[in-house]
């Protein structure tokens, strides 16, 4: 009976590693780097402040 129940823990854990192997997601590696820079947008405008809502006291 323990001989059994080592051999199906063995099994299952030998199962769940070659799962582990095979499911992972594998990335490609790119021999040629692209380097995307930012796009800086530099806008010479200047932009007018709101004025602030002054709330009325609520009384309570």
């Amino acid at each position: 009976m323990l001989l059994t129940i080592t051999s199906i823990l063995s099994i299952l854990v030998a199962l769940n590693f070659l799962l582990l192997f095979f499911s992972c997601n594998k990335t490609t590696r790119r021999t040629d780097k692209v380097q995307n820079k930012p796009t800086i947008i530099i806008n010479t405008e200047t932009t007018k402040q709101q004025a602030t809502a002054q709330l009325a006291p609520t009384g309570s």
